[in-house]
This record gives C-alpha cells, structure tokens and sequence, in this order.
C-alpha cells in the first residue's frame, strides 16, 4: 500500500515528467511548458479512432467532400503547410496526415491529434474565403495538433476527475490502462473540452507564422478574423469566454505580422 509520501513523490516527478514543450521555439515565441500525463500514442488512437467514424457518418449523409473542387484547394493548401511542420516540431513531418472536407454550414474546421485535418464548408462559402484566408485557419487548426492542445485538455481533465495522487498511484505501468479506459470517449473529449485562451493565441501564432513559411500572405489572418466578427456579432465578451474576443485576437495578429512577413516574401522569392 503506498504511503502518503510515497505519492507524493511520485506526484512530483509524474508533473516533471509531464511537463514540457510540445513545438521548439521559433519566429512566434510560443514555448510554454504543458501538462501531458495522458500517453500520446493512447490520445492519436482515440482521435483516429473518432475521426474514422466522423468520416463514416459523413459518408452515409453524401457530406463527404462533396465538392471536389473546395476538395482539392484545401488539399493543396494543407499539403503545403505541412511541408512546413518540421520547423516546429520534426516527428509531426512523420504523421499519417488525412485532409478531408464536409458539407457544412458552420464556420468551422479542426485538426485532431496526429493530424487529422477536416474542413466544413461554410469557412469557404460563407466568408467567401481567399486561399491565404483558408491557411490562416488550417494552419491555426494544424498549430492545435503540433501543440497536442487536445492532449494537453485530456490531461487536465483527467487530473480534475481523478486527482494527482489518484494519476500517480498508476505510473509506472499502470497509467496506459487508466487512459485506455476512456478511449471510447476520444470524439465526446476532444470536442466537448474546449481549448482555453492560451491555447488560442499559441495556435494562432503558429498558425500564422506556419502559413507565412508556407508562402501564404500573414495579413490574411486579420482580414479573416474580421469577416468571422461580422459573421458572429453576437459572440459573449472575452471574460464570458474561452476564447480570445476577436477584437484582441486582430490586434495581437497584427502586431505578429510584421514578424513572419520576412518569412513570408522568403517563401515568395521577393
């Protein structure tokens, strides 16, 4: 029977294990350390596994990239800001990568854990979105998955459910079948656990600084933020959210920009 001590030690180094950086340090200056308790091989499964049955769905309802054309502008798009990956984080160049898009009114898009890329159309129909508006958001949604944003949500919420002493008790062997107990609710986590403030502005910083590497214009991040603030008038106050007000999220794009515009004209050859 382990002692109070003894957890608490293992508590200990279970947070300094679990705690670092997932990306290396770069133009956008995003380098906070994180708490990642829960296996990364144990949250791609779960992804996969949800994004598989996403796919399905989409499938039997004849919303799966339905338009070929939106299809192959989000491929291009993608493919060349994953090229661009290695710069943050070299194994993500490794990922089995999937683009696909859904018909789907809302503004929306995301990449889940290990790189699985699903676009809705409404982004593009709705905004009337330019190929550099589309990267400023694949790249945004690219940057949650190279942060492993969702794992790092996983984490935090496995701690509050169960406690760190609770964490502990199970390191050293024990804590893959933990996570394993709830790799029937990859798609319930991911989605019903949003990302936090910070969250945002790190995938906005390397979303942006990704597509300037992958020679699309960084202003168009400013502009998309603004037709997504038109879009969405009735957005709560920044404090009443988890997400930056779109207000602060244009002032803190522009202040970027100047920043990744070099790489930018570098990927342009001006």
């Amino acid at each position: 029977m382990p002692t109070i001590k003894t957890l608490g030690i293992a508590c200990l180094c279970a947070l300094l294990s679990a705690c670092a950086s997932t990306t290396n340090n770069s133009v956008s200056g995003v380098q906070r350390s994180q708490l990642l308790l829960l296996p990364s091989a144990t949250v791609d499964k779960m992804s996969a596994q949800s994004y598989t049955q996403t796919l399905q769905d989409a499938q039997k309802n004849h919303t799966l990239n339905a338009d070929k054309t939106l299809l192959n502008r989000v491929t291009t798009i993608s493919h060349r800001l994953i090229a661009q990956v290695g710069v943050f984080r070299p194994d993500a160049t490794k990922w089995k990568w999937e683009i696909n898009v859904e018909k789907n009114d809302q503004l929306n898009a995301y990449c889940m854990p290990g790189g699985k890329i699903m676009v809705f159309s409404g982004l593009a129909e709705k905004l009337n979105a330019t190929d550099d508006e589309l990267a400023a958001v694949i790249g945004h949604e690219i940057s949650h998955a190279l942060r492993e944003h969702g794992r790092e949500r996983m984490s935090q919420a496995y701690v509050q459910q169960f406690g760190l002493q609770a964490l502990a008790a199970y390191i050293g062997g024990t804590a893959g079948n933990m996570a394993a107990q709830g790799a029937s609710m990859g798609s319930q986590l991911f989605f019903s656990l949003p990302n936090g403030r910070e969250q945002e502005r790190e995938a906005d910083r390397i979303g942006l600084e990704l597509a300037a590497r992958a020679g699309y214009n960084p202003e168009a991040a400013v502009s998309l933020w603004k037709k997504m603030m038109a879009a969405n008038k009735e957005a709560p106050p920044e404090f009443l959210s988890t997400h930056p007000s779109s207000e602060n999220r244009i002032k803190d794009l522009q202040a970027l920009v100047p920043k990744v515009m070099p790489l930018y004209l570098a990927a342009k050859g001006k």
